[in-house]
């Protein structure tokens, strides 16, 4: 599963808030550098 493009397109359509993009960095499914990439500010951890 390509988790970057599918989380993005979740944020980007208002189904995920920034914490919960905050989540998959947390579990490993993308990187701190990707959660800057979709939610435009920097990882918070």
């Amino acid at each position: 599963m390509d988790w970057f493009n599918t989380v993005k397109d979740y944020y980007d359509s208002g189904f995920y808030t920034k914490e919960q993009v905050a989540v998959f960095v947390q579990k490993g499914k993308i990187t701190p550098a990707q959660y800057e990439e979709i939610v435009g500010e920097p990882y918070p951890g």
